[in-house]
């Protein structure tokens, strides 16, 4: 879900590539025929399924980013180094296929219509299985998303050592959580929204009680977006009463940044919670997850109530400011606002110390019986 450093105030031109005209770019940019091709969903780039007539792996998913991103190559290539450090440790990320030049990213223009922007292209393996937003989530995926969201965040910053990491200081980048006083500005798009008011006061408690205490929370570099269609999984058992899952897949790198890694536990709650028949319970098994790699200090853990409902204010308030630029898109835009919404203002009625209550009660019950 990502956007150049001054979205979303600025209508960014999203690729819009025909079927034909991405078989063609395939065959002209990676020397590679196209048999079979179809649109997947986006937020702001466009991607493609492909299957092609080679050896080895034959499926790919074209990714062509949108044009305002595409003006940073050293960030794509940052985005692209990281899934390529997490495939090398054992992570289930996607690895790109060469251009005929040898290359792992081609600019290229936006199709033949005339004044056509240009566009990174890259061709990324297809990761197969299920993303989260299509099963009903248990307390074993849940606790691996979280063991998830602490490895990959711990691994990068390890391990990620590549020249192209500096442009990951992306300051006033949106979709990073320390810049949720930024909403400020974007807030007209709810109307006269009667959760408006939930979400002035996120923004104002963010101001007076997150900001302050960034100093104390240990940095990182986080993959910003671990939501339930960026994760796919596989089940692993044939019961259907008690499902297991792996995690199959790790999509979409684009809203990577430095932050902190109480940041990317809280972005995993908050996701994981959209399609939870008992949202509240979430937090806990994430929690509990995430915190058997890296356990949060205190003033990381003080912090995450607010953490997650300032993802969900972020969430919202872009998304309605995002559909009203694109109003063809709208429905994908605003797919966590059908019941976000509603579990934010659940989040805010019962109160951040009964919430935190829950999840810390559920995370320290691991403690004494940790799943194998």
């Amino acid at each position: 879900m990502s956007c150049g450093n001054e979205c979303p105030a600025q209508a960014l031109t999203k690729p819009a590539l025909s079927e034909r005209e991405a078989a063609e770019l395939v065959d002209r940019v990676f020397g590679l025929k196209v048999s079979w091709i179809r649109s997947l969903p986006s937020y702001d780039d466009q991607n493609f399924h492909v299957r092609v007539s080679a050896e080895g792996a034959d499926e790919f998913v074209l990714k062509i980013t949108n044009s305002e991103d595409s003006q940073n190559p050293e960030l794509i290539e940052a985005q692209t180094q990281a899934m390529m450090v997490l495939s090398a440790e054992g992570f289930p990320s996607a690895t790109p296929y060469l251009t005929k030049d040898g290359n792992k990213m081609s600019l290229e223009s936006g199709g033949t219509r005339p004044g056509s922007k240009k566009h990174i292209v890259r061709l990324l393996t297809y990761l197969p299985g299920t993303p989260v937003a299509k099963i009903t989530t248990n307390a074993q995926i849940l606790y691996e998303i979280g063991r998830l969201a602490a490895s990959v965040d711990k691994v990068l910053s390890e391990k990620f050592q590549h020249p192209s990491v500096k442009s990951l200081h992306r300051g006033q980048f949106i979709w990073n959580l320390a810049n949720v006083p930024l909403l400020d500005q974007y807030i007209y798009a709810l109307g006269q929204n009667k959760y408006r008011g939930v979400v002035e006061q996120v923004i104002e408690q963010f101001k007076g009680k997150v900001i302050p205490k960034l100093s104390s929370f240990r940095a990182c570099i986080n993959h910003g977006d671990l939501n339930d269609h960026n994760i796919l999984v596989d089940s692993t058992s044939v019961s259907l009463e008690n499902p297991q899952y792996i995690v199959s897949g790790i999509l979409d790198f684009s809203d990577m940044s430095y932050g902190y890694y109480v940041f990317e536990v809280a972005i995993a709650i908050m996701y994981m919670m959209i399609e939870s028949p008992d949202p509240l319970s979430v937090g806990g098994h994430v929690l509990a997850g995430f915190e058997s790699v890296l356990p949060l200090t205190t003033e990381e853990r003080g912090a995450l109530f607010l953490l997650v409902s300032g993802r969900f204010a972020q969430s919202l308030v872009i998304a309605a400011h995002t559909a009203l630029l694109y109003p063809e898109n709208k429905e994908y835009l605003t797919i966590t606002a059908k019941t976000g919404w509603k579990h934010l203002m659940t989040m805010f009625e019962m109160g951040q110390e009964a919430v935190e209550k829950m999840w810390f009660e559920t995370a320290q019950a691991y403690a004494h019986h940790a799943p194998a």
